[in-house]
């Protein structure tokens, strides 16, 4: 009799334990990038879930208030995508403002202070170019982007998260590493976005080593379901400028590049 009621006391537990268990979902990953973009479009950040006891704000990777950052500006948002990771438990977002008094183009890594669950930001993360930043020109960032497609690929297009991973380092590694460049996969139409700049395909005029500076601070957003990884970091190779490049790769070859670098 004893065993039986343990036994129907531990079910019991386990059930509640598993009712309130918290995951990290795609869904809550990009509603939360959702009212990310929300606060950005009015200035307001009131309506953000930040943690209480856990939150940065990191502008062009240096620790600052968010009350006086970049999402304090109302802005007119032309294109906004985001992928969601959710193994990381994180978000990259890249939006495109060409109007209005100052242009931006930003990149925004979110992070949530439990891994297991969406529901309050520990990090945002942002790198935020405008005039003056390099190759700078956010309505021709415009032009070329919005003829892009991010949907989500096929299972039988998708790159696993190790391959996604090594490519984004191996993108970064071309300043110091000779052969980085011939170790990544590149695509014949491959498209690079670097700010207003265009190269394709992308494959084409790149680095093979020079620098003795490798491009640190490495933090990481890959979503395979979309073939991206986002890196961002300080590209101290040329720099040391705060630094976003992402990567999206479909049936195992580059496709996309995109970077957002602030001089400075």
């Amino acid at each position: 009799m004893l065993s039986r009621l343990v036994f129907g006391l531990g079910a019991t537990l386990a059930g509640l334990i598993a009712v309130g268990h918290a995951e990290c979902t795609r869904e809550g990953l990009l509603a939360a990038a959702k009212s990310y973009l929300a606060a950005q479009t009015s200035g307001n950040t009131s309506g953000l879930k930040l943690s209480a006891t856990n939150f940065t704000y990191l502008q062009n990777n240096k620790k600052a208030d968010i009350k006086a950052g970049v999402l304090s500006q109302p802005l007119k948002i032309d294109l906004n995508r985001t992928a969601a990771d959710t193994t990381a438990c994180a978000s990259y977002t890249m939006l495109i403002s060409s109007t209005g008094p100052k242009p931006y183009v930003i990149s925004t890594q979110i992070r949530h202070a439990d891994g297991n669950s969406t529901d309050a930001i520990s990090t945002i993360d942002s790198i935020v170019a405008t005039t003056g930043a390099l190759f700078f020109d956010a309505k021709q960032t415009l032009s070329y982007v919005q003829k892009e497609n991010w949907g989500p690929l096929d299972e039988s297009q998708r790159a696993n998260r190790t391959e996604l991973k090594r490519v984004g380092d191996a993108y970064l590694d071309m300043w110091t590493d000779a052969k980085a460049a011939d170790s990544i996969p590149w695509g014949t139409d491959c498209e690079r976005v670097e700010g207003s700049m265009y190269t394709r395909p992308c494959g084409a005029s790149l680095p093979h080593g020079g620098s003795a500076r490798s491009n640190g601070n490495r933090r990481y957003v890959i979503d395979e379901t979309i073939g991206s990884v986002d890196v961002l970091c300080s590209f101290d190779s040329l720099g040391p400028w705060p630094d976003s490049h992402e990567v999206r790769l479909e049936s195992g070859k580059v496709k996309y590049v995109h970077t957002v670098t602030v001089m400075g």
